[in-house]
């Protein structure tokens, strides 16, 4: 079979095209649903501002912790991800400052919905500083200046560092699901045996199982994006893109739902601030004269 050149150029214009639409797509996906979802967080912060029944009770305090780490993972994780289409790559040394938030915030969720509690920032903080110094031992200077895609994997390379996200990965998720288990299973039995509202509670923890479950595939992210690409070998990009959706916006598509939507009195206020809508009644109104 023989191919003419005119043949040749209009197939690299239609893989070319492909990929543009592909990229545009993804990129306006991503930016909609990253727009949306901090809307809603940031209203739901502006809430607990507003009200100072919330910021006496610490299952409030508790959830907008988690919703602003929840945005700054979101806004954080995006910018990476358009940064790989708009610049490729970028210095290491600027990489760092993005991907290591990134991943502080991102190892975080799952914590915290885990044990609720301060404490779990320490301990996420001590499992990715060492990354900074294996990268200052393993890796030359020059490696600071050179350009990289601005990936995990990519910027710390090493053994060292592979070997420790795999075992910090596996203490995390053992850790966090003997804790979740043990505390769902509590607390099913007691939702099973009360009247009152156990329907309600036992909805709420297949959201936050569910919720749980969508952050822990950030654990097995490196191994299910290589068992993909091995299963489908050319469709790499649209994988990378699937599993981004799932591992890093979806889980905080849910947190709103799980833990500010479903709450009555929270849900009270947020209504007022979601569309700008804030009652009239609130405020009294005052008749502005001109002076004669």
């Amino acid at each position: 079979m023989n191919f003419t050149p005119g043949a040749s150029n209009e197939t690299e214009a239609v893989n070319y095209l492909d990929t543009l639409l592909m990229a545009v797509g993804s990129n306006v996906t991503v930016v909609v649903l990253g727009i949306t979802i901090n809307y809603i967080n940031a209203t739901m912060v502006h809430t607990f501002n507003k009200h100072h029944i919330f910021k006496v009770n610490t299952r409030y305090i508790l959830f907008i912790h988690l919703v602003v780490n929840d945005m700054i993972q979101l806004t954080i994780s995006i910018s990476l991800f358009i940064f790989t289409y708009t610049f490729r790559t970028i210095y290491v040394s600027i990489c760092c400052l993005f991907i290591l938030p990134a991943i502080f915030t991102t190892q975080n969720t799952p914590l915290n919905l885990a044990f609720m509690a301060a404490e779990c920032y320490i301990a996420v903080c001590l499992s990715v500083l060492p990354d900074i110094f294996i990268l200052l031992a393993t890796e030359p200077l020059e490696f600071l200046n050179s350009r990289v895609y601005c990936y995990r994997d990519s910027v710390f390379r090493s053994t060292y560092s592979l070997k420790k996200r795999d075992a910090s990965h596996i203490l995390f998720l053992v850790v966090v699901w003997l804790t979740l288990f043990y505390t769902y299973f509590k607390i099913l039995f007691v939702a099973k045996a009360a009247d009152a509202d156990a329907k309600k509670a036992r909805n709420t923890i297949l959201l936050h199982g569910f919720q749980v479950l969508l952050c822990m595939l950030i654990y097995v992210q490196p191994m299910l994006i290589q068992a993909l690409v091995y299963l489908f070998p050319g469709g790499d990009r649209f994988i990378k893109f699937a599993v981004f959706i799932i591992n890093q916006i979806l889980p905080r598509f849910v947190s709103p739902i799980v833990y500010g939507l479903r709450d009555k009195t929270f849900r009270k206020y947020f209504k007022k601030y979601l569309l700008c809508t804030v009652a009239l009644s609130i405020y009294p109104k005052t008749k502005l004269t001109m002076p004669t």
